[in-house]
């Protein structure tokens, strides 16, 4: 138990010093400061930053694959597939507001942290854009809505979704990473748009 509660305070931390510092500049005293412990901790848990940024990106997409996977819920009482779409990336943005720190350390200072660390983003957005490819294929032909035309189209769309956030994150604008919802809505719905009817040839 108590090594749970120290990880996961060490994980807080070393979010904090990573979203304040940047990867870089981000030291293992650092982070055993922020969470108040002694470096000694730190090493007990982790060989060393890249090892703890790692472990705290795999814990922090984790919790945002499963918001993802969770989506919008029911299809019951939702009247059309723009309202389905909206839900869902209602869901995910407010995992990211609940969790500000680790979602930078996962979108921003994990480029900077090595190819070990972009291998595991290149995985997590693969991940992500294969959940919203499979998210549209299973619900929009049930509000007769179209499907994406390729699973490289929903990738592209996490692309702009992960810019659009990641900018968010590095200057604050909009202040509420949640006001980002409308851009990203007619994103999604506009690259769909031009997808395709289930049973009728591509657009």
């Amino acid at each position: 138990m108590r090594v749970g509660v120290q990880r996961s305070r060490l994980f807080a931390a070393a979010a904090a010093v990573f979203a304040r510092s940047g990867y870089a500049d981000a030291t293992a005293e650092g982070i055993a400061r922020e969470a108040g412990m002694s470096k000694a901790t730190f090493y007990e848990h982790f060989a060393n930053k890249e090892e703890c940024l790692l472990a705290l990106f795999d814990a922090a997409a984790t919790a945002i694959l499963r918001a993802m996977n969770k989506g919008a819920g029911p299809r019951e009482g939702v009247a059309t597939y723009e309202e389905w779409v909206q839900r869902g990336l209602r869901a995910v943005l407010a995992t990211l507001a609940a969790y500000p720190s680790e979602t930078r350390t996962l979108l921003v200072e994990a480029i900077g942290a090595g190819p070990e660390a972009m291998d595991r983003r290149d995985a997590f957005l693969d991940a992500f854009a294969e959940v919203l490819y499979r998210d549209n294929v299973e619900n929009a032909p049930a509000f007769g809505a179209p499907v994406f035309a390729t699973p490289y189209d929903a990738f592209t769309v996490i692309g702009g979704v992960i810019e659009v956030v990641s900018r968010q994150l590095r200057t604050q604008q909009p202040p509420d990473i949640r006001d980002v919802e409308p851009t990203l809505l007619r994103l999604m719905l506009g690259v769909i748009a031009q997808a395709r009817t289930p049973g009728l040839p591509p657009a």
